[in-house]
Order: structure tokens, then C-alpha cells, then sequence
């Protein structure tokens, strides 16, 4: 009789989903509520399908006020979700999409919930491939063979003994059928919404390979909190930390090319796979939307405990070692000190290039030059550098008797050029670029003083690969807070330092002080590139006399395909005023010419302020 009812009546199978829910919240009759939806999912239409969705949904709890006011704003209401079942219609290109989740020993709840998060999902074309990896608690059976007989697009694999996370995820993945495959972990949630920005994104690119989204933690009191808002793609932010983690989505015939997940590499098994993956191909979108809740409790990563499963940062260090030497660029990977997890990338350097340091001087900073020439002498451990000191007609006499014995004492590695007028520091660098020898060229402010002796060798061996636009340092205050570590476009309509005025020892957020991170900019207080390079895009723009030159160089080489690179192990002091100081001219040019910088940074998330340095909502 119900079944013949449903047969009539389309609007009986529309108000299903909703008398689903409500069956299975208030707890009314789940025996019914399996009963609807399996005659549903055997009975309805893709079509119909696609117009359902679930019930209006209460704006989560957070246990932060800011990201409470954040999702007030954000979160997706009934009227949103509405609005993408309609859109859905007009979906040229509507790809099935595989969720794996590898499972062993669940709690109820937690896996109850995770599958949830995928029957509630707007977009109705995805098949949740699960694979049980020989469960002792009897519950995990029961539960798993009951949502596969509610729903067909829910398939359960039963391995027959334990094998770890890599091999129940492979063993989830051979019952894969869709085009793109979706990680889900066993106790973890999408949101309503995910799969559906998925498949909006793939009809706005159908060349993506792979897409990763934003995601936040889910505590044990069920309250939202830590959203990591992510920077579009930046491969060597990745090579310094699994930042893209959760949610991921891959092309499954890549996924098969390069074998899935690989055994040994358990808790970094998915950084191990990215890798792998992504050295295949470099079509990576990011979609800039919370779409994934990583839930915290005692057995999970996402607590951040050391102690958890310290297997996995093994691994990664593994994967990374052998990633590297994959790529033709072999190496050693380093831990960060005091940050596990962060690692640090050094690269061979398979001969000893000439580097030119190149130091405008005026006498704004006359006073510092001695200390930084100094610092540069006696500490330096990478032996083939010149120096190229330019100044102009303002500096006093004083200077330029210092500067004359420098050049008597180091008459190979050691020039002074002095110009006849006065000019800016970026005239200066200019000239000191046509005097130099070397294949890289290094400009350095002359109110800075080295602090990490192996800052040359540290900083080339970034330059000197293929991909590397400019390289940039640590620069402290001399109070040991930060004035650079790495340049943010956009901030207050202009460029912002990451994290500025905090201590250097800090994390950052996302670890973005600590980690090798891409920028849209760094400092040309301390910044090194390759002549041919710098020589490609034409060098520092004339136009742009005081300020924002080295902003500019760096964000030509970007429009180039290069990618401009922190380094947090190279340090140094930059004598510099807490006070900005503005050139109008300067700063109205600037905006003008990279105007869709400052609206987007692609290695800064629009989630976070444009009126501050520290990273707040």
C-alpha cells in the first residue's frame, strides 16, 4: 500500500527526505524510516533526487565568539540549500563522486553521524564506499549492513583481517565507480553543502584533478572552532606541512595511475598520496568554503597531541625525503625545531654559484652599514659571494671612509659605487644589478645584520630551482619581534606583513611563521633571485621609487609562473622603524597597476581581515 502511494504521488516521494529526518531525530520509528528511504532511493528519479534536500538547519554552536559571529553570517540556511537543488538542475556536468571512508571500531554515534553527513549531502550523485577493517566491536557490522540496505548508493566492503588505514582506504577505493574520489574519515562530517561545491567547482573547471577545501574541528561538547582558512594551491607551503588535508577530492583515474595509498605510510598516508599525486599533475583548486568538520577526541590527530600517533610524523618526513628525489630535486627534510610536524626542506647545491649582495646606501641608513657589512664578513659560512655596495652623494665622508677600507681589506669579494646625485634605494639596487657578477643576485637593506650563518647557502638553494621566483628571510626587530615573514597583498588596500610585531618564536597561524610558506611578496630588504630572472621581467620598476619596488618585482615574476618563498631557518635584524611610512605616489601607482592582487592574494584566504597583519576572521 505505501508502496503503490509513492508510486502515484510525486509529492509524497518530495516530502520523503523531510519525514526521514524527522523520523530519525525524534526517534519515532526507525523501522519506517528505513523502509521510506530505501523505497525512495529505489523509486525516485536522479532528477528528483537532485530537488530534495534536508530540513532548515540551526546555525552550529562555536566555542569562539568571533567564528560564532562568522557563521552567523556564513553558515548555509534552508533558503541556500534551496537555492543549490535549483541550481543543480543546470548542472552541465554532473560527475559521481566516490566518499571513502576507511573504518575501524567506531563509536556509534561518531559513525552514525559521519554517515549522515553523507545521505544529507544537496548533491544527490556520490556513492559512499566503506571499507570495515576487520571491527571487533560487533556494532560497526550491524550499523554499516543497516544504512547499505537503506540506500543502493552506499556500498560496505568487510575486510577479513586488520590491515591499517592504507590498505582498508585501497580497499574502499577498489569499490570506487565515480570520477572523483572524496576522503572522509570514520568520525568525522561534511557539510550539507560539500559535495555541491564540488561539483560547482568542477563545472567552472572540469580540468581540476584535485580540489581541497576549508574545514574547523568539532569538540567533544559538539561546538564548532579553529577554522583553518587555507591559501589557494602553494606547493611549497605543502612541502613544509599537509596543509590542504580535509576535504580532498581527487580524480580517480590519477588516484589508479599512481596506485592509491601506499602501505607504511599510515597516518600521513594521505600527505604521502597528495604528493604523489600532485608531482602527476598541477591543475589544484582550492574552494574557499568551510565544507568538512574534523572532530576532536582523545584518538585523533586533530587534538594536535605528540603522543597520538607519532607513527605519522615518521611517515611524513618519509614521504617527503623521497617526494624531493622524485622531483630532481634531492635533499634532506628537517624537522622545524619545537614545531612537529613542520618540516624544512633543504636542497643539494650541486656547485657553488657566485652570489652579488647588493646594498643601496643612503643616509637614512648610513649609521647601520658598518654592522651589517661586519655581520656579513665575520659570519657567513657560504664562501662565494661578492658584495656590491651603491650609495649616493648624501652620505657622509665618514661613510665613505668606512667603505674605502672595506674595499682595501676585502679587495675581491668587496665594491663601492658611488653615484653623483642623490637617488632612491631602488635606483641604487638597479645600478648594483649592472655591476654584478654573479648568476643570483642578493639585495639586502643596509639595516640589517646576518644572524644565521648559512643565510646564503639557505637562501640559494630555493633560487637556484627551476620554479623560484625571489626568496625572502626572517627579518626581526631588534627586540626579537617580527617585521617580516613573508608580504600579504591587500592589506588595507596595499601590503601587509605576516604576522608583523609578534614574537619570532611564535607558531602563526597555520604555523605560517614557523613553516616554508609561499607569498604573492617578500621583503626586498632581504631578497634573492636569479639574475636571468630578474633580468626576464625587467627588473625593478623605475616608476616606483621608495616603495612597494620589491612588491612589484616579486608580483611580475608570479604573473610569470614563478613562486616566491619564505624562509623561516634564515634570520635576520632589520633596524627598521615600528612607524609606516607611506609614499603616496608610490602607493597610489601600486594600486593601480595590481589592483587584482589586492582584491585576491591567491596565498592569503578572503576569509580573513584586510585591516590587520595577525590573521584574524
Amino acid at each position: 500500500m505505501l508502496k503503490n502511494s509513492v508510486l502515484r504521488s510525486k509529492r509524497v516521494l518530495e516530502r520523503v527526505p523531510r519525514l526521514l529526518f524527522l523520523l530519525k531525530t525524534e526517534g519515532l520509528n526507525p523501522v519506517l524510516a528505513r523502509i521510506f528511504r530505501k523505497l525512495y532511493f529505489k523509486l525516485a528519479s536522479p532528477s528528483l533526487l537532485a530537488e530534495s534536500h534536508p530540513p532548515a538547519l540551526e546555525v552550529p554552536l562555536s566555542a569562539n565568539p568571533t567564528y560564532q559571529q562568522w557563521l552567523n553570517k556564513k553558515f548555509p540556511r534552508e533558503a541556500d540549500l534551496a537555492k543549490m537543488a535549483e541550481t543543480l538542475k543546470v548542472f552541465r556536468y554532473q560527475p559521481t563522486i566516490s566518499v571513502l571512508m576507511p573504518v575501524f571500531n567506531t563509536p556509534e554515534t561518531f559513525l552514525r553521524e559521519a554517515i549522515a553527513s553523507v545521505l544529507d549531502q544537496i548533491y544527490p550523485y556520490w556513492e559512499l564506499c566503506i571499507a570495515d577493517d576487520a571491527s571487533t566491536q560487533p556494532h560497526v557490522k550491524e550499523i554499516l549492513a543497516e544504512y547499505a540496505a537503506q540506500d543502493p548508493r552506499i556500498k560496505v566492503v568487510f575486510r577479513s583481517e586488520n590491515g591499517h588505514i592504507s590498505r582498508s582506504s585501497n580497499s574502499a577505493l577498489e569499490i570506487a565507480t565515480g570520477e572523483f574520489v572524496a576522503l572522509l574519515d570514520h568520525d568525522d562530517l561534511l557539510t550539507p553543502d560539500a559535495l555541491y561545491e564540488v561539483a560547482l567547482l568542477l563545472n567552472q573547471h572540469p580540468e581540476a584533478d584535485m580540489i581541497y577545501s576549508d574545514e574547523n574541528k568539532l569538540n567533544e561538547q559538539g561546538q564548532l572552532l579553529e577554522p583553518a582558512f587555507k591559501p589557494d594551491w602553494c606547493p611549497d607551503s605543502f612541502l613544509s606541512r599537509m596543509y590542504t588535508c580535509h576535504l580532498g577530492v581527487y580524480r580517480r583515474s590519477l588516484l589508479d595511475q599512481i596506485g592509491g595509498f601506499r602501505v607504511g605510510y599510515e597516518g600521513s598516508q594521505d600527505y604521502d598520496l597528495v604528493l604523489r599525486f600532485t608531482e602527476k599533475t598541477n591543475q589544484v583548486f582550492h574552494i574557499p568554503k568551510v565544507l568538512y568538520c574534523w572532530r576532536i577526541h582523545p584518538e585523533s590527530t586533530a587534538t594536535g597531541e605528540e603522543d597520538v600517533k607519532p607513527y605519522a610524523y615518521i611517515a611524513a618526513q618519509k614521504a617527503l625525503e623521497e617526494s624531493i628525489e622524485r622531483r630532481g630535486e634531492p635533499g634532506k627534510v628537517l624537522d622545524a625545531p619545537g614545531f612537529l610536524g613542520i618540516y624544512h626542506v633543504r636542497y643539494q647545491l650541486p656547485e657553488q654559484y657566485l652570489v652579488s649582495i647588493i646594498i643601496p646606501v643612503t643616509s637614512e641608513h648610513q649609521a647601520f652599514i658598518k654592522n651589517c657589512i661586519t655581520s656579513i664578513f665575520t659570519k657567513s659560512t657560504y664562501p662565494n659571494y661578492e658584495v656590491i655596495v651603491v650609495s649616493d652623494r648624501t652620505v657622509s665622508q665618514d661613510t665613505n671612509r668606512l667603505l674605502a677600507q672595506w674595499q682595501a681589506k676585502e679587495p675581491t669579494k668587496f665594491k663601492h659605487h658611488q653615484l653623483s646625485k642623490p637617488c632612491s634605494s631602488s635606483s641604487l639596487s638597479r645600478y648594483g644589478t649592472r655591476q654584478a657578477q654573479g648568476s643570483y643576485l642578493l639585495f639586502l637593506n643596509a639595516n640589517t645584520a646576518v644572524i644565521t650563518p648559512d643565510w646564503i647557502g639557505a637562501m640559494l638553494e630555493q633560487a637556484q630551482r627551476q620554479s623560484i621566483g625571489a626568496v625572502g628571510a626572517l627579518l626581526r626587530y631588534d627586540d626579537d619581534t617580527i617585521q617580516h615573514a613573508g608580504l600579504i597583498v591587500g592589506i588595507r588596500d596595499a601590503v601587509g606583513c605576516n604576522h608583523k610585531y609578534l614574537p619570532a618564536t611564535a607558531s602563526g597561524y597555520m604555523f605560517q611563521i614557523q613553516a616554508i610558506n609561499n607569498f604573492s611578496a617578500v621583503s626586498g630588504a632581504c631578497l634573492m633571485c636569479k639574475r636571468e630572472v630578474y633580468e626576464q621581467i625587467g627588473g625593478f620598476d623605475e616608476k616606483l621609487t621608495h616603495q612597494y619596488y620589491d612588491v612589484d618585482l616579486c608580483l611580475k615574476m608570479v604573473e610569470q609562473g614563478y613562486r616566491n618563498i619564505y624562509l623561516p631557518h634564515v634570520a635576520l635584524y632589520h633596524y627598521e622603524s615600528k612607524e609606516d611610512k607611506v609614499c603616496e605616489p608610490d602607493l597610489a601607482y601600486f594600486r593601480a597597476k595590481w589592483q587584482s592582487f589586492i582584491k585576491h592574494d591567491p596565498c592569503y584566504s578572503p576569509h580573513l581581515t584586510r585591516e590587520y597583519e595577525d590573521y584574524r576572521l
